[in-house]
């Protein structure tokens, strides 16, 4: 006789935690939570997921030992590389306040080492979102400081203390809407520009085999290289990822670009011949 739900409670139930009813899985769904959680629920690579890789062993724990020993033989042949990322080893306090004052809806008071402002700053911190991108956390949320949304790396948050002052996620408030066309995590003021980078032969294909950004249009030419077009909100952060390709990508367009870039490339240069 089916237990009630009550029953199934009861069953389930650990003193001062929450807890999950049975959950029925297939070989595929068992195998890919437990290689994504192994994998990307490292500590080590990726920051705050050791949950997932503690759920991955209960849910391991749980299966019929012939499926487990099937699972964890295939589980061993696949392998995830997590790009470098920052390292947070004893943020985790940080981050579990900011998922409570989202929770709660109320501010924080944080202290901050800026890199704009090149010292610490301290600011009273509405947090709307908690993003995890590419290499780092970050908390998204209007600054008092700044009168404005503003973008904080969770890594050099160095006090954080929670106030009792409710806040409200402005209605029209959307990460995308915030982040614009941003290459990546910072919108910077003025109209959107339209870049062009020429990719030499050697690197072309590389380049094209990645959606680096959601505006991004590609036009191979008949000599093998590649234009690689987009439409950016700032030109600070996508300079950088041009620099990374070295002699191997030239800046066509906007000229505001192309200079910045040559100017970095000169002051690089001029390192090396010093």
């Amino acid at each position: 006789m089916p237990l009630s739900f009550d029953e199934e409670e009861q069953r389930y139930r650990v003193p001062g935690t929450f807890y999950l009813p049975a959950t029925s899985f297939t070989p595929e769904e068992a195998l890919a939570l437990i290689v994504l959680c192994h994998e990307m629920g490292d500590a080590v690579k990726l920051p705050f997921f050791g949950p997932a890789r503690a759920a991955a062993v209960k849910l391991e724990a749980s299966l019929p030992s012939r499926l487990r020993e099937y699972l964890q033989s295939v589980a061993g042949t696949v392998n995830i590389r997590a790009m470098p990322h920052s390292n947070l080893a004893g943020q985790e306090p940080v981050y579990d306040r900011l998922l409570d004052a989202m929770r709660e809806r109320t501010s924080v008071r944080i202290r901050y080492r800026s890199l704009t402002e090149r010292d610490e700053i301290g600011t009273r911190l509405s947090p709307y979102r908690l993003l995890f991108s590419r290499r780092a956390w970050y908390v998204i949320g209007r600054s008092s400081l700044h009168r404005a949304t503003r973008t904080f790396h969770v890594g050099r948050i160095t006090h954080i203390e929670a106030l009792e002052d409710e806040y409200h996620i402005p209605r029209g408030f959307s990460l995308d809407r915030y982040l614009g066309n941003a290459w990546h995590l910072i919108p910077e003021s003025g109209p959107d520009q339209d870049v062009v980078v020429r990719f030499s032969k050697l690197v072309a294909q590389n380049v094209a085999e990645v959606v680096w950004h959601k505006t991004q249009r590609l036009v191979f030419n008949p000599d093998g290289t590649l234009d690689f077009h987009a439409t950016v909100s700032g030109l600070g952060e996508i300079s950088w990822w041009i620099l990374g390709y070295g002699d191997q990508a030239e800046v066509l367009a906007p000229p505001k670009l192309r200079q910045l870039v040559a100017e970095r490339t000169e002051r690089a240069a001029a390192q090396y011949r010093s």
